[in-house]
């Protein structure tokens, strides 16, 4: 399996023994050894993923990187958080995803008012299986956990990934924002119950249809 280190906290070492990962399309930035290169089509996810991608929106272009040495990874200077899986599920934004085991299956799963953040429709990319995966933030990410009986309220802006057994519902409501009058449309939140963690940036990226 191969093994996923940081260099700093914005470039991600993956340590390749004969075996692959996928990661993002464009994302090496170096290596050394013998590597191959392989532009994948839907994150390999096969026809279903690739046409519930076109019907969505979401854009997931990857690449399986294999060989024997080290790729060094990076993009746009995001910060680099690693996630530990042992049979659980990740939802992360497609956007968001640098570089998975190859071992890990990835696939697209509903979520609902996703369209409020990226306009990226009612879906969120998964991975799921037994590995490591590398995730991205705009600045460093916060880990916060959700217990049972302590839900929490996120700012789909800010949003990133989650895990763990969560459920999660869209609500709109009144923000700190809205109050000053600055927002501009209606606001919705993201709420999480159960347990599990929740991934979360501290910078928003652009929404569509209003500030939240």
């Amino acid at each position: 399996m191969a093994q996923f280190r940081l260099q700093g906290s914005k470039v991600l070492a993956v340590d390749l023994h004969g075996d692959a990962v996928k990661a993002k399309n464009g994302s090496m930035v170096a290596y050394d050894g013998r590597m191959a290169f392989k532009k994948l089509t839907g994150g390999g996810e096969g026809m279903r993923g690739m046409v519930t991608r076109r019907l969505t929106g979401e854009q997931m272009t990857v690449m399986e990187v294999s060989g024997q040495g080290t790729c060094y990874l990076a993009d746009r200077a995001s910060e680099i958080n690693l996630v530990h899986l042992h049979g659980d599920k990740l939802h992360v934004e497609a956007g968001n995803l640098l570089c998975t085991d190859g071992g890990l299956r990835t696939g697209t799963a509903f979520t609902g008012l996703r369209g409020a953040t990226q306009g990226n429709g009612l879906f969120t990319t998964t991975v799921e299986g037994t590995g490591q995966a590398a995730i991205m933030s705009d600045g460093p990410a916060v880990v916060l956990r959700v217990a049972p009986g302590l839900p929490l309220q996120v700012d789909p802006g800010a949003y990133v990934a989650h895990q763990g057994n969560l459920q999660q519902t869209f609500q709109s409501g009144v923000t700190f924002r809205t109050v000053l009058g600055e927002g501009g449309g209606e606001a919705f939140q993201i709420r999480f119950e159960g347990d599990g963690l929740v991934y979360v940036q501290p910078a928003e990226r652009l929404t569509v249809g209003g500030d939240v």
